[in-house]
């Protein structure tokens, strides 16, 4: 009998938290055990990959037990974003990270209490588990009598396999990632070598048995846009329906620029041409095609005629002809700026206990909406946020606490360094408890002071351990990509002597000093002691480090005072009248009196010291 369970993590420290359901029979389910390990998400993603659920890892824990194999597993996801050009994979990893990918047989349904998307796939073996948004990829077979392929995710895209292409059946496999004109404006104002290059087409992706070389051209039609500053860029990219892999990755720090420079026409140039680019990586890379001629059709596509296996190519319209070279450097820079996002860092407090902190990394298009959810959660500001900075899929954002406060995931263990793992569709988050190193640091300011220094880790210095967190290599190799300040107001300090520091006197007229004097302390109001302070013969500066010295306690504050002015006095001195003509003097004539009461309750024997004028 097949049963679906529902697991949650079971080194969950917080609330617990589903990591999957597994239908499966009953006897098998109960030797199951399922982990998140989310700390090993850097090496889980490849290029072109966004990471849109939790890292799960499935074992059993009894080895001998056989399982009757599919079981069904279901990963709970949520993509922020799906397009005409990306697909949701659940990607299959062994202890190796070699990795194979399932299509889900279902995204959609409710489970239990939870209503929100599932990733449901059929497995044959046990492993780790994750579900990605990737390029779609599309399969078809050329036969000798030819194809002609007009691929789903963009029918402007055509590739016309001609009979006795090939001398057998052979199966291609074809991805189209779009580029967005924004990321050629933004190189542009970047490299002033680029300039030239006026739109792309798309970057096409395939995959041809190499054991099968062309024995016939393929024609390949793409679309080109031949001046995207015109009014058509907005319709043209609304066709595209660009994935977030290119919309979310637009730099808002060269918009301004981007449209000056958009704003330049290249007019009817003749100079004009279109360049073909190719990819091999037995050909050390990316290279131009110089015999092959690319024609310009109608409604914004163009054509050429493709004699060799090509494991990427792009086509390029240019305003002047370039050297390969420099079309080289530029299609490796748009092939990085396509898998990077422009992100900052966010540091907010939370407002009724500022020693609670949140830090995030956001895309930079997205801080506004970050803040505005970041206040209804009670996260004050002013909110402290980095300047933008490029950052990857899967890369890693250390965070290391330095000058006088240093931070606690768990409020106990501080000092250490915190790291933040970016995923585009996902909500890289820390929450910490931050408190002052030196207490009795930055004593010229109200603040306790402190910094965030922001390390960007790449994910090859990332050493990978299967049993722990990925590694981080020490010898990170780069600057800090940004610095964030950090404040902690000071709490006022409520000093308490212990008994043990109190005076003791075995002397029975000393101890009475004391008690009397103490009790005196309690009875005078903050007015009758500023006026006694006054009265007295003492400095102004012995009060004030009085004041210093028990700050908060008034009690303890004028039991100092007094017991300050009785030590200054010669022993000859009349205390006790002394003593009494003072609070006679600031209107307390009840306490003189009550004090000679005391003080014949000790002593019988009348003491002839008050006044009595």
């Amino acid at each position: 009998v097949y049963l679906e369970t529902r697991y949650f993590d079971i080194l969950s420290d917080t609330s617990p938290q589903v990591s999957c359901y597994i239908t499966a029979p009953s006897n098998v389910l109960q030797h199951l055990e399922c982990r998140i390990i989310n700390s090993m998400s850097s090496l889980v993603v490849s290029d072109n990959e966004e990471l849109v659920s939790n890292v799960i890892t499935v074992e059993c824990s009894d080895v001998e037990k056989e399982i009757p194999f599919p079981i069904c597993i279901a990963i709970p996801f949520t993509a922020r974003y799906r397009g005409n050009y990306r697909d949701i994979m659940v990607k299959v990893s062994d202890v190796n990270l070699g990795s194979s990918y399932l299509t889900p047989n279902s995204l959609e349904g409710m489970r239990r209490s939870y209503k929100g998307t599932c990733a449901e796939v059929k497995v044959y073996k046990l492993g780790i588990f994750s579900v990605v948004s990737c390029l779609k990829k599309e399969s078809f077979t050329v036969t000798k009598k030819g194809h002609t392929l007009k691929p789903s995710m963009d029918s402007r895209v055509s590739l016309n396999y001609p009979p006795g292409v090939f001398g057998s059946s052979v199966l291609v496999q074809l991805k189209v990632q779009p580029v967005d004109p924004s990321l050629v404006a933004c190189l542009k104002t970047q490299q002033d070598t680029s300039y030239p290059v006026i739109s792309t087409t798309p970057l096409i992706h395939m995959k041809h048995p190499l054991v099968h070389p062309f024995q016939k051209p393929v024609t390949v039609f793409l679309p080109c846009s031949p001046h995207p500053d015109k009014k058509n860029l907005a319709s043209e990219i609304d066709h595209k329906r660009m994935a977030s892999a290119t919309t979310k990755r637009i730099i808002p720090l060269y918009l301004n620029r981007t449209k000056s420079t958009s704003m330049r026409k290249p007019g009817n140039n003749g100079c004009e041409s279109l360049k073909l680019l190719g990819f091999r990586s037995g050909d050390s890379g990316w290279f131009g095609l110089d015999n092959v001629v690319v024609r310009t059709m109608q409604s914004g596509l163009i054509s050429f005629e493709l004699r060799e296996h090509l494991e990427r190519f792009i086509v390029l319209h240019l305003s002047s002809v370039v050297e390969n070279s420099l079309l080289v450097s530029f299609v490796k820079a748009l092939e990085e700026a396509m898998l990077s996002t422009t992100a900052c860092v966010v540091l907010c407090h939370q407002k009724d206990n500022p020693h609670k902190v949140v830090i995030l990394v956001v895309p930079s298009k997205d801080l506004n909406q970050v803040l505005r959810n970041l206040r209804l959660e009670s996260f004050s500001g002013p909110p402290e946020s980095s300047r933008g900075f490029q950052v990857k899929e899967g890369e890693q954002i250390l965070l290391r606490f330095t000058g006088n406060i240093f931070a606690s995931s768990n409020g106990k263990d501080y000092g250490k360094d915190y790291k933040l793992i970016f995923h585009l569709q996902r909500k890289p988050r820390l929450e910490l408890q931050i408190k002052e190193v030196d207490e009795f640091g930055n004593y010229s300011c109200p603040h306790y002071k402190g910094t965030i220094v922001v390390y960007k880790v790449p994910k090859e210095k990332i050493v990978h351990n299967l049993d722990q967190s990925p590694i981080l290599d020490e010898n990170l190799c780069q600057l800090p990509i940004c610095k964030l300040p950090l404040k902690l107001p000071k709490h006022k300090k409520l000093i308490s002597r212990p008994q043990s520091t109190k005076r003791i006197s075995t002397d029975p007229v000393e101890a009475l000093w004391d008690n009397l004097l103490y009790w005196l302390a309690e009875e005078l109001s903050e007015e009758n002691a500023t006026r006694l302070s006054s009265s007295l013969p003492l400095r102004h500066s012995t009060v004030q480090l009085i004041k210093l010295k028990t700050p908060g306690d008034l009690t303890e504050q004028i039991h100092e005072l007094l017991c300050f002015w009785k030590k200054s006095l010669p022993n000859s001195t009349d205390k006790l009248r002394l003593l009494a003509r003072h609070l006679r003097k600031i209107g307390r004539n009840d306490l003189s009196e009550e004090l000679r009461f005391k003080w014949d309750n000790v002593f019988p024997e009348p003491q002839h010291w008050f006044d009595t004028t």
